[in-house]
């Protein structure tokens, strides 16, 4: 068996293992990370030879956290790390590369449709009918997004929404709202089968799933991280968020919002959140806690865009793709009968 596992913003860990017996065996643990003292490594491997197949991530990661000796320095990778490798491995992980990728550029759908799209995009990957994908969003309208489980009352002033003209839409995603104004946002979807981030916890599908996003940013001066569970972030602030949704047919659903620009009095004006939000971190103002991409870099919005797509193509392949009119007649199908209706925005009055 062959598990990999790159640690966001640290080093590869690879690990080799036979089966024997319901139990690993003849295990080989490597990758470019850095381990103190030389020995450290073969006791990791006698540590994990014998564990059970049915060991769980926590099994694995004490089993190796016990076998280090006192003085031992791990640098880019952690026991956590080998868990997840190993965990990979016994469910038959498949990396990035596997898989032939299309990437979506269209032009601009209502927000509806968006979220329309979010579901049956995951449902046809799930169903085997589209291979994995990469969706930029477009539109030239405003909208807050809640989340699944948010209170609309909650969670938005719908006075200033209907007076700014900004919609209310509710996605299958968990997570937080996001206020989204035509031109100010970049939005993608990412639609991909299970076995991508299988072995993986939540938290750590999330940076795993947005580490391309890191490179980009990265490579265009903004020193970019990860800060769990689902917040892409800056010294400057905040750029943006992500959420999940997970299918029974095993695809998952992975999407996220960056601040382009922001119109910072309008969005505490219509998210209630934002303004308890701001009062809890002791700010007065949502420009100190959000860091839009414009101010950071200066770069035109379409361009930000297709500097984030090359950036995943190199790293993990891809194609230009399309929605197929089947497709996107499904989600305007979905918006009648679904997104909607106030039964669906008002699940969470």
């Amino acid at each position: 068996m062959h598990g990999e596992y790159k640690v966001p913003g640290g080093k590869l860990v690879v690990i080799d293992f036979d089966a024997e017996g319901g139990a690993l065996a003849n295990v080989r643990l490597a990758g470019d990370f850095f381990l103190e003292p030389d020995e450290a490594l073969e006791l990791v491997n006698a540590a994990l030879n014998g564990l059970s197949l049915e060991s769980t991530s926590e099994d694995i990661a004490r089993a190796v956290r016990d076998a280090l000796p006192a003085d031992s320095v791990l640098l880019g990778f952690s026991p956590e790390a080998v868990a997840v490798a190993v965990r990979r491995a016994i469910l038959g992980a498949r990396d990035w590369r596997e898989y032939d990728w299309q990437v979506i550029q269209h032009g601009p759908l209502s927000p509806m449709t968006q979220v329309a799209l979010d579901q049956v995009l995951t449902e046809e990957v799930g169903a085997g009918h589209r291979p994995p994908t990469l969706r930029f969003w477009e539109w030239d309208e405003s909208a807050v997004v809640l989340g699944s489980f948010q209170s609309v009352k909650n969670e938005v002033d719908l006075e200033n929404a209907e007076k700014y003209g900004v919609q209310v839409v509710r996605r299958i995603s968990g997570g937080g709202a996001m206020f989204m104004e035509a031109g100010s946002i970049v939005t993608y979807s990412l639609y991909v089968p299970a076995e991508l981030v299988a072995g993986m916890s939540f938290t750590e599908s999330y940076s795993f799933l947005d580490e391309w996003v890191l490179e980009a940013l990265t490579s265009i001066g903004i020193e970019a991280s990860y800060e769990p569970l689902n917040d892409i972030a800056s010294p400057q602030g905040k750029i943006g968020g992500a959420a999940q949704k997970r299918l029974s047919s095993g695809a998952v659903l992975h999407h996220a919002t960056l601040s382009y620009d922001i119109d910072a009095e309008k969005m505490v004006q219509v998210l209630r959140i934002g303004r308890e939000k701001m009062s809890d971190k002791g700010t007065k103002s949502a420009k100190k806690r959000v860091s839009p991409l414009k101010s950071q870099t200066g770069m035109p919005r379409a361009e930000i865009i297709e500097h984030l797509r090359d950036t995943f193509v190199a790293r993990h392949g891809g194609t230009p793709g399309e929605i197929t009119p089947e497709e996107l007649a499904r989600a305007e199908e979905l918006v009648a009968s679904k997104f909607s209706t106030p039964e669906w925005l008002n699940r969470v009055p």
